[in-house]
C-alpha cells in the first residue's frame, strides 16, 4: 500500500491504496498551495510559514513508512493548531493591542483613508469627459485629458495612459483591456461609482478621480497632506501639523487628534481597563460573580434532576419505562437557540403563554425584574439540561459492577449505606469528567443569555451596554461591540476572553485533580 507493487508480468505499478492516497494527498497540496498564496498576497507571513509547515509534515507523514503514528494524529493535529491554537495565540495578541474602532489597520491604511476622507474638489480645476469600465468586474475609470490622451485605472490602480482607444465626440466607446459599461450597468450600480476613487498617481497626495454624474470626472484632494520623511500629517486648510504618538495616532501639539488611527501594541492597558476603569469594573464584579453562580446552579440543578430520574427510571418495577425515558429527552431534542427564543416568547410579560393562560392574565415581569430574569435563565436551562444528565447518570447507573453491589447487601449494608458508600463515587468517577465540561459549557452559555434575556435587564448605574443577566462571554461580545449598542474594542474584548480562558483553565484543572482522587478512593 505504501510503495510499487510488481505483477506478474514484471510490470511495476500502484496499489489501488496508493493511488487513493496520492490523489487525496493532491487535492491536500493544491488547497494548500491555494492558502499559501493567499497569505503571500495578504502579507500574512506567519499563515503562510504555519502552511508551508503543514504541507511538509502532511506529505512526509503519508509518503514516509517511518511515521506511522503520525498518520493517524496529524488531521486532528493541525485542525487543533488552526482552530485552537491559533485562535487563542491571535486573541492573546490582541489582547495587548488597541484593536477596534479607529484602530483597526496598519499606519499606511490609516494614512490612506484619512487623506480619502479629508477629500474636496481642487477649485477651478477642470472637468474631464469620464466614461465607468469595469476590468474583470471590478469598476474603474476612464478620462480622456484636455490633450486628448486616454488614462485608466481602479481604486487600487491609478490612471495610467491606455493606448488603441476609441474616442467619439469626446466619449471613450472601446478600450483595450476593460469593458465600457453600459447606461443600464451603470444605474445598477450606481452607489459604487459614486463612491468610487481612482487616484490620479502613485502619490496620494495629488487626489484621485471621482464623479456624480457618471459623465464627468473632477480630481479631489485631501485638505491634509503627508510628508513621509518627517512622519506628520499636515492640514493644508488650518496649517497645525499632526505627529504620531503611542497610541497609533496622529496627534497635534494641543492633543487634538485625527479619526483614523491603527493598531499598536498597548501592553496592560486593556486589563487595566478591565479591572480599573469604573466604567467597567463594577458592571465587571457583578457579571462575575453571576457567572460562577449560574454556571454551578446550573450544573448541580441538572445533575440532581437528571440523576432523580435516572434512579426513578433505572427501578425495574416501574411500567412503561422507555415511554417516560423518551419523554423525558424530548428537550434534548430541541435545537437550543430555539428552545431559548421559545421560552422568550412565553415568559413576555404582556402577552406570554405563561403570563396569559397558565396565571390567568398576570403580569410578572420574568425577563424585565433582575432577580425573576435571573430565576427564568436557571429554570429554562433547567428545562434544557436535565435530559442530558438523565442520560449519562442512566448510562452510568446501568454501567455499575452488580458483583459489588450484592456484595454489599450480603455484608448488611442498607440502600442509604449502599448509595452514600458505594453507588454515589462510582457515579461520580464515571460523570465527573462530564460535570466539568458542563460547568465549562455553561460559563460560556452564550446562546441562552442571548437569546432568552439579551443579557438584560440593564445595570441602572452603567455607563456601558450591560446587564443583569450577562455573563462574562456575553459581556465580552457587547463589549466588543458586534451587537450595534457600542463603539468596537476587540483588545478589551480579547483582554476578557483571556481571563474567561484562564478562569475556566485553572477551575477544570483542579476539578480534574479532584476527579482522580475519586478515582483512587473508588
Amino acid at each position: 500500500m505504501y510503495s510499487p507493487v510488481t505483477r506478474g508480468s514484471g510490470r511495476t505499478g500502484w496499489s489501488p491504496g496508493f493511488l487513493v492516497k496520492l490523489v487525496l494527498i493532491a487535492l491536500v497540496d493544491a488547497l494548500g498551495v491555494y492558502a499559501v498564496l493567499a497569505a503571500w498576497g495578504a502579507e500574512s507571513w506567519g499563515i503562510l510559514a504555519a502552511m508551508v509547515a503543514l504541507l511538509i509534515v502532511a506529505n512526509w507523514a503519508y509518503f514516509s513508512k517511518r511515521a506511522l503514528p503520525l498518520k493517524y494524529i496529524l488531521p486532528g493535529l493541525a485542525f487543533l493548531l488552526v482552530y485552537q491554537v491559533y485562535v487563542v495565540a491571535y486573541t492573546g495578541y490582541v489582547a495587548f493591542t488597541n484593536y477596534g474602532d479607529g484602530h483597526n489597520s496598519t499606519k499606511e491604511q490609516a494614512i490612506e483613508a484619512l487623506l480619502v476622507q479629508n477629500e474636496r474638489r481642487v477649485e477651478g480645476s477642470p472637468s474631464s469627459p469620464l466614461t465607468v469600465v469595469s476590468d474583470g468586474g471590478t469598476l474603474g475609470f476612464a478620462v480622456v485629458s484636455p490633450d486628448g490622451a486616454v488614462r485608466a485605472g481602479t481604486a487600487d490602480q491609478p490612471l495610467e495612459p491606455v493606448d488603441g482607444a476609441s474616442v467619439d465626440a469626446g466619449r471613450i466607446t472601446a478600450l483595450p483591456g476593460y469593458d465600457v459599461l453600459e447606461y443600464a450597468a451603470v444605474l445598477e450600480r450606481q452607489q459604487e461609482v459614486t463612491k468610487l476613487r481612482v487616484p490620479v498617481s502613485d502619490d496620494p497626495n495629488e487626489g484621485s478621480v471621482r464623479t456624480q454624474d457618471a459623465r464627468t470626472g473632477y480630481v479631489f484632494t485631501s485638505t491634509l497632506t503627508y510628508d513621509e520623511a518627517s512622519d506628520t500629517m499636515t492640514d493644508t486648510a488650518t496649517g497645525v501639523t499632526y505627529t504620531p504618538n503611542d497610541d497609533g495616532q496622529f496627534e497635534a501639539a494641543d492633543g487634538t487628534t485625527l479619526p483614523v488611527g491603527w493598531r499598536v501594541l498597548v501592553g496592560f492597558d486593556n486589563f487595566v481597563t478591565a479591572f480599573g476603569d469604573e466604567r467597567y469594573a463594577g458592571p465587571f464584579g457583578k457579571i462575575l460573580v453571576w457567572t460562577f453562580a449560574f454556571a454551578v446552579l446550573s450544573v448541580a440543578s441538572t445533575f440532581l434532576l437528571g440523576l432523580f430520574l435516572a434512579i426513578a427510571f433505572n427501578d425495574a418495577r416501574l411500567r412503561g419505562r422507555r415511554i417516560y425515558r423518551t419523554l423525558v429527552i424530548l428537550p434534548y431534542a430541541i435545537p437550543g437557540f430555539l428552545a431559548a427564543l421559545l421560552w422568550s416568547g412565553m415568559l413576555n410579560r404582556s402577552y406570554g403563554f405563561v403570563n396569559e393562560v397558565l396565571l390567568g392574565g398576570a403580569s410578572i415581569p420574568w425577563l424585565t425584574d433582575p432577580v425573576l430574569a435571573k430565576l427564568a435563565v436557571l429554570g429554562v436551562n433547567l428545562w434544557l439540561g436535565f435530559p442530558y444528565m438523565f442520560l449519562i447518570c442512566t448510562g452510568a447507573l446501568q454501567s455499575l459492577p452488580t458483583d459489588v453491589l450484592e456484595a454489599a447487601k450480603i455484608d448488611g449494608a442498607g440502600r442509604w449505606r449502599t448509595w452514600r458508600s458505594i453507588t454515589l463515587p462510582l457515579l461520580l468517577v464515571a460523570t465527573a469528567p462530564l460535570l466539568i465540561s458542563s460547568f465549562a459549557f455553561n460559563f460560556n452559555n452564550f446562546t441562552l443569555i442571548y437569546m432568552l434575556t439579551g443579557g438584560g435587564p440593564r445595570f441602572d448605574d452603567a455607563s456601558v451596554p450591560l446587564g443583569h443577566t450577562d455573563i462574562l462571554i456575553s459581556m465580552v461580545y457587547s463589549v466588543s461591540g458586534l451587537d450595534g449598542t457600542a463603539a468596537k474594542d476587540y483588545g478589551l474584548a480579547s483582554a476578557l476572553s483571556i481571563v474567561i480562558f484562564v478562569v475556566v483553565a485553572t477551575i477544570s484543572a483542579l476539578a480534574f485533580r479532584r476527579t482522580r482522587s475519586l478515582e483512587e478512593i473508588a
